[in-house]
């Protein structure tokens, strides 16, 4: 009785209690074979490895086959014996298998070299008998009682426990796991919680510490050049090294199949017992069974290690962004970090099948020419000359794709940038009317990308050109010389060389993409190392420089020492400080911050002020550990919360983003809500405080953002609250509450605060007031010091030198009450959803299968002459190869009539193969340029969708989600689905082409075919259903990914700031984690399908070889074929293993890959905006700059309140207008329904006695000026901001900035053509705001609109700017929205606004007069 044991770790695990006591035992089992009962391990071995090779071969080869078939009995009983050991952990060691099947392949290569042909068949049993012993087919159990006892199952074991072991591993073997997902597939929509189960191993918190302890090891033994594939094959290294193992053996048995059919061609032309040929047929059979098993037990630990790697990769760029500091972050763009998301973690991850490839497609290729040696002698060296002298030309072609696939990564960086850029402000582009101006920038660079991206297609078509017609060359070669030196051609020599033909054709076509993938991998994984490679912030105590203290590449930690007590009280040290923007390998200019010395007490109030670009901002990303420190320390102690200048807020509820990861403390909440006037917003929202929060604060106001921020900084108890300028975006009313209610309130009582602000009020109550200037500290000092210096009278006579003295003893503080009941939610420009205030949609996919009209759109994308050209090459070349096989066939079975001479049968086969390579090459560049000419179309059309589409589009879908259709989505139509649409094509054609060769060789093939065509419908209609969906599921999973790196991207100072890295990076990994968990369910599904196909043609090489054995008798009244036709037909049969599952795959793959076309058209289907007029404006229009308001009513959407409420005024030309009224008044709508941004439901607004609804929306932006809330700049030169058409001369913009104050500060940063970062980081948020005043007054408009463009800029720095508005505007109709009340009180008028309602219209003076009238209480407000 033989025994056989069952076991794996992953059994043991996934068995858990099944296996009951921890015992091995022993379960009995027969092992029956023809010409033998039951037999012992041993005899049975004997008899597996010996049996076949009593008729066929003796020898040297015999005692080899023996010698291995012992080795492999006694290392499977060693084996047996030594997994019962245990460590101490109680791990059974893994190492006694891996020494197992290395002596294994030690035992068994010799026999290929000995006797190739003689040895098959004792190859193929002794192969099989190990995968039994390896893979554990002799089950043991496991219990807790002694391991040596051996015990009867059938008495103390229950038999559920040995089917459960069995089970598992059958379920393993055969991924039966998914069998569930896939019935689900077919009955409905797939969710995530019908996926299979992710295994442990696979998760992203396992793969990415792994991985980052390697990382951080690598770059501590590489400090000065750290390698991201060190760092690889360091965590992964050992897996992959045993997975190679396991592909040796797996190529190695692919050629078992030339070596049988050669045999059985033998057989069948010598006619000899029938017997022989029924086993040769079982064996055929029997070998592509096993390799099944073998290609997809590879295939699956090859995907898991690259989902692991996949994860580890993308984690671990995600822990970069968290932690490397703004300044360090310079050197890459915002588009680049993408990419390294999107494109090069994909890139590198194929590392895992490039390598593999590089040695095991030579190897194969070595062993098949090997082989044909064998057959043909040295005639093979004819073809393999060929080989030879293609290497050097697909070295050359490889070094050319690598330069084009580097610079159109580059192109791509940067087209990913400005996409992101565009959508990103795609509200300010329209308008000002730019979204036309930055898409035809963003289609240059979209051509660039596409330049290099046509250069390597087209190479990548040579490269398969040269590969593709290689076996045909080979062929004819191989042939030629062998029948010229005088060797007879028969069945069994051509079609074995067919065969081996047929062997070498994935290897050759595969070996270029090889290449290309490996040199791809190379690019990406060099950029990931520079990037993963930069230094770190580390904010722990404080920084020092670099010149002093050095420590890791990162930015280290300086420990305070003083003499006195005082320092102990010290929270902010600066001592000798100099810092700038720039990264540590860049060369240091324009110093931020000066020899700065400064020291700031526990508990202290410090006011930071100074005129625009003084380095206020700046001082606070110092201490954050944000620049680059050049000299001196910067140190602080305690805890710090950040509310950033431009307040960052992360898309989710209300509550989450006040949350920010601590606990909820109900009291301390809604102490928080009321001190930041947060209370009555909430409570006006349908969903309270947790109503949903677009990206970035898209539905909410200005003032709400900054409210939201400070709310945040203020629930963390935190020690130090750097607070810059959160009061300017606020207005009158509600600045005073905060001031009183949060900075002074109880809630930060004894706290360091550090504010830089212009506000007076809170600069009068301030402990330490700090004056800086071009980045130096110019005074310091407290409030009775301060009112002496020159700074009192810039920073706070200039706020209110307007207000009389009398006026000012009239007024009075506002009470708590009423500023409370005016604070509300503002829906300027807004869109607030019923479910709370949830504008951001959930991502829509489609269901069922892709839809024909895709298909139709990708083919129409490529244009259909082209397509035409493919599938007529196509069919063409495959039916010259289909051609040159039967002619060899039609030659071996005319050979002994010598019907023809050589040289005739040599000059048919040479046209064959010059057809077939020509027609290779036709349809090898028709690909190429119908791919390129879809992916061209396919962005520009979608680009356009985009333009055109109204701004609450991109409300509701956030940017991330957007920008992921345009750079994963695109890339796949750029690059994938053109090659997977290419072997679909190819193995199609093919599958075509043996179906007719094997019909006219055999015609009872035809009975087999009907059946199998039905099985085949059935397999892969089951299988598409659920991989269409797992797709789809996987494009969804992978859109939050991108959608929080961009956020995190935006946000990483706040978030370094309040050190969340955990809590985000957490939530990133649950983000992987869904991705992951999509990625491993597909792939398995693909797997469980291989295998299926392939299985099933092992059947179609029985059924040929059968009934070839059966067609040779001569007994039969019919005949299937002669030899000729029937070797055909066997070589033929062979690749069906192959192409079967290739093509299903290929197919299924390519409606998955179809599904980016889908995702990316749907966009086609976007409502454009209002964008039609029917009346041409004139040229000079408007030449006065009237306005009108007539009735206007103004909903952004039907079920929301109205944000303007039958609003009337008129606006006389020439005059200037203020527009003031609390938060969630409906100012910026004004603005809004001007520019027409949304649509008015009902009234109309006249320009010149021109109502603007008449007018393109386009043309009536470009003639109207504006100054937006949120100032923009984009990357490019300054002369490119200003004057981006290109109309205005130097002079005329210098004027410009002149008048804006802010000619200096230009000059110092490089004059016109200096560079300006992304979203205008080289400039602070003052001066980004001063330069789009110049930029309206550069336009000369007769209407400018200024919305809150002096909130951020000091008070002194405002007064000139009003001045300026005031002097050079006074034939210009000037619409100011402010929050400063000094900056409407020498308008000609102003407007009050309250819920949408007009509530006030006068003269400032006349209404400030009134002490009842709703101005003065907004004067009062506003002073103290």
């Amino acid at each position: 009785m033989g025994r056989r044991r069952c076991w794996s770790p992953a059994a043991e695990r996934d068995c858990g209690g099944a296996f009951g006591q921890r015992r091995w035992r022993w379960r009995s089992s027969r092992c029956d074979f023809p010409g033998g009962g039951a037999s012992t391990p041993r005899s049975c071995s004997a008899t597996l490895g010996r049996w076949p090779s009593r008729r066929f071969y003796s020898g040297p080869a015999a005692v080899l086959g023996f010698r291995a078939n012992l080795v492999t009995i006694v290392t499977g009983t060693a084996l047996c014996l030594t997994r019962r050991r245990k460590n101490p952990r109680g791990v059974i060691p893994e190492y006694h298998e891996r020494l197992f099947q290395y002596s294994q392949f030690v035992s068994w290569a010799p026999l290929y070299f000995s006797d190739p042909f003689d040895m098959s068949t004792s190859v193929s049993f002794g192969r099989l008998l190990e995968l039994i012993v390896s893979k554990g087919a002799v089950i043991f159990e496991v219990s807790s009682t002694d391991s040596s006892e051996l015990e009867p199952t059938q008495s103390e074991a229950p038999p559920n426990q040995h089917n459960m072991a069995f089970q598992v591993y059958w379920n393993s073997l055969t991924f039966s796991r998914v069998k569930l997902m896939l019935d689900l597939g077919v009955q409905r929509q797939l969710d995530f919680q019908d996926l299979v189960q992710l295994p442990r191993e696979l998760t992203a918190s396992s793969c990415h510490f792994k991985f980052l302890t390697c990382w951080v090891k690598e770059k501590s033994n590489h400090a000065s050049s750290p390698s991201l594939f060190r760092a690889m094959f360091s965590a992964y290294g050992w897996p992959y090294l045993c997975l190679g193992a396991l592909k040796i053996v797996n190529d190695v048995m692919g050629f078992a199949g030339p070596l049988l059919l050669n045999r059985l061609i033998w057989f069948l032309q010598r006619g000899s017992g029938h017997r022989d040929g029924y086993i040769l047929a079982v064996l055929l059979g029997l070998t592509s069974t096993i390799r099944s098993f073998l290609d997809t037990q590879y295939s699956f630990r090859q995907m898991k290690l690259k989902l692991t790697l996949r994860s580890s990769i993308m984690t671990i760029i995600y822990h970069k962004c968290l932690r490397v500091g703004l300044a360090e972050r310079s050197k890459f763009s915002e588009g680049e970090i993408q990419t390294f998301m999107s494109v090069d973690v994909e890139r590198t991850i194929n590392l895992c099948n490039s390598l593999h490839d590089m040695w095991s497609l030579p190897l194969q290729i070595g062993v098949a020419l090997y082989l044909l040696y064998t057959q043909v002698k040295f005639a093979f060296i004819s073809g393999t000359a060929i080989t030879i002298l293609l290497i050097p030309v697909n070295k050359w072609i490889a070094t050319l794709i690598s330069s084009a696939t580097e610079k159109m990564m580059k192109q791509k960086d940067e087209r990913v940038r400005s996409t992101g850029e565009l959508l990103s402000s795609i509200r300010t582009l329209k308008i000002y009317g730019w979204e036309l101006l930055f898409a035809d920038r963003l289609l240059e660079k979209r051509s660039l990308e596409v330049k290099h991206l046509s250069t390597r297609k087209y190479l990548d078509a040579w490269c398969v050109f040269f590969w593709a017609t290689t076996p045909t060359l080979f062929s004819l070669f191989t042939f030629g010389l062998f029948t010229l030196t005088g060797h007879p051609l028969n069945a069994a020599t051509v079609f074995t060389c067919v065969a081996l033909f047929n062997t070498l054709i994935s290897p050759l076509n595969s070996f270029p993409w090889v290449i290309n993938g490996l040199i791809d991998a190379i690019i990406s994984a060099r950029r990931l190392s520079n990037f993963l490679s930069c230094p770190e912030s580390n904010l722990r105590l404080g920084q020092q420089s670099d010149e002093l203290f050095h420590e890791d590449d990162s930015l280290p930690i300086s420990n305070v020492e003083g003499n006195g007590a005082d320092l102990r009280h010290m929270d902010v040290i600066f001592q000798d400080a100099e810092c700038v923007w720039s990264s540590s390998n860049q060369e240091a200019q324009n110093v931020v911050l000066n020899c700065v010395n400064l020291r700031i007490p526990r508990g202290f109030l410090v006011a930071v002020i100074g005129e625009v670009g003084s380095g206020k901002s700046a001082m606070l990303n110092s201490i954050l550990g944000e620049m680059r420190l050049l000299r001196g320390s910067i140190s602080s102690h305690g805890t710090i919360t950040y509310v950033p200048q431009v307040p960052w807020i992360m898309s989710g509820s209300v509550r989450n983003n006040i949350l920010f990861g601590e606990e909820y403390d109900s009291r301390r909440y809604a102490d928080v809500l009321h001190a930041c006037a947060l209370d009555i917003d909430i409570s006006k929202m349908v969903g309270g405080d947790l109503s949903h929060v677009g990206e970035k604060g898209v539905n909410l106001s200005g003032g709400q953002r900054a409210r939201l921020a400070l709310a945040r900084a203020l629930y963390q108890r935190s020690d130090i609250y750097f607070l810059d300028d959160v009061l300017s975006a606020v207005d009158a009313h509600v600045s005073r509450w905060i001031l009183d209610k949060a900075i002074l309130g109880p809630l930060m009582n004894k706290k360091t605060r550090i504010l830089c602000t212009h506000n007076a009020k809170a600069i009068s109550t301030a402990d330490l007031i700090i004056a800086m200037e071009k980045g130096s500290v110019k005074w310091y000092g407290n409030m009775a010091s301060f009112v002496l210096t020159p700074y009192a009278i810039n920073s706070m006579l200039a706020g209110r030198s307007e207000i009389s003295c009398q006026q000012l003893e009239q007024s009075s503080t506002i009470d708590s009450g009423s500023v409370t009941s005016d604070v509300s939610i503002d829906r300027d420009s807004t869109d607030i959803s019923e479910e709370g205030q949830d504008s951001t949609e959930k991502e829509y996919r489609q269901e069922g299968t892709v839809k024909p009209i895709v298909y139709k759109s990708y083919a129409m994308f490529c244009s259909w002459p082209v397509v035409s050209v493919i599938c007529i090459s196509a069919a063409f070349m495959q039916a010259s190869r289909n051609g040159n096989d039967l002619w060899l066939s039609y030659w071996v079975d005319t050979t002994s009539e010598a019907k023809y001479s050589t040289r005739f049968y040599l000059v048919v086969l040479s046209i064959f193969c010059a057809v077939n390579s020509l027609l290779t090459l036709l349809r090898a560049f028709s690909f190429a340029y119908g791919g390129l000419s879809a992916a061209t179309r396919v962005h520009s059309e979608v680009l356009q969708r985009l333009i055109d589409a109204p701004v609450h589009f991109f409300d509701q879908n956030p940017s991330g989600r957007i920008l992921n259709r345009l750079s994963s989505d695109l890339y796949t139509i750029d690059d994938s689905l053109p090659f997977i649409l290419n072997i679909l094509l190819a193995i199609f054609i093919n599958l075509l082409g043996i179906a007719i060769v094997l019909t006219y060789a055999q015609v009872i093939f035809l009975f087999l075919l009907v059946p199998f065509f039905y099985v085949f419908t059935k397999l892969q209609y089951y299988y598409r259903s659920t991989s269409r969906e797992l797709r789809r599921l996987d494009s969804v999973a992978r859109s939050p990914i991108y959608t929080s790196f961009t956020e995190t991207i935006d946000g990483s100072s706040t978030i370094r700031a309040f050190k969340k890295e955990e809590l985000f990076m957490s939530e990133f990994m649950r983000h992987v984690g869904s991705y992951q968990q999509t990625s491993y369910s597909e792939s398995t599904a693909s797997l469980w399908l291989s295998l299926r196909l392939q299985l099933l043609a092992a059947v179609i090489i029985f059924y040929v070889a059968l009934m070839a054995v059966i067609g040779c008798r001569n007994d039969l009244p019919i005949s299937f074929g002669t030899p000729g036709l029937v070797g055909l037909a066997l070589s033929y049969a062979a690749p069906v293993v192959s192409l079967l599952s290739g093509f299903l795959t290929s197919f299924a793959e390519t409606e998955k890959e179809m599904v980016s076309v889908e995702r990316v058209i749907e966009y086609r289907d976007i409502l454009p905006e209002e964008l039609g007029g029917t009346q041409a404006p004139h040229p000079d229009w408007p030449t006065q700059g009237m306005i009108e308001f007539e009735h206007v009513t103004l909903r952004y959407r039907p079920s929301f309140p109205a944000a303007l409420d039958d609003i009337s005024f008129s606006i006389l030309q020439g005059t200037q207008v203020g527009i003031i009224g609390r938060t969630g008044a409906g100012k910026s709508s004004i603005i809004n329904a001007l520019f027409r941004m949304n649509p008015i439901c009902r009234g109309r607004i006249l320009v010149d006695d021109v109502d603007i609804s008449h007018i393109l929306v386009r043309e009536l932006r470009s003639r109207l000026a504006v100054v937006p809330q949120r100032p923009f700049l984009f990357e490019g030169s300054l002369r490119e901001n200003l004057d981006p058409f290109g109309l205005a001369s130097d002079s005329m913009i210098w004027e410009a900035l002149h008048k804006c104050n802010v000619k200096e500060d230009i000059a110092a940063a490089g004059g016109l053509d200096a560079q300006v970062k992304e979203a205008g980081g080289s400039f602070s948020v003052g001066q980004r705001q001063l330069i789009c005043l110049a930029r309206a007054l550069l336009k000369s408009s007769k209407v400018l609109c200024l919305d809150e463009c002096t909130a951020n800029i000091d008070t002194q720095t405002a007064s000139r700017i009003q001045k300026t508005i005031y002097r050079e505007c006074k034939d210009m109709t000037v619409v100011t929205i402010a929050h400063r009340i000094a900056m409407v009180l020498n308008m000609d008028s102003v407007l009050v606004l309250d819920h949408g309602v007009l509530v006030e219209q006068g003269n400032p003076e006349v209404l400030l007069k009134d002490n009842h009238s709703r101005f003065s209480s907004f004067a009062r407000a506003s002073t103290f």
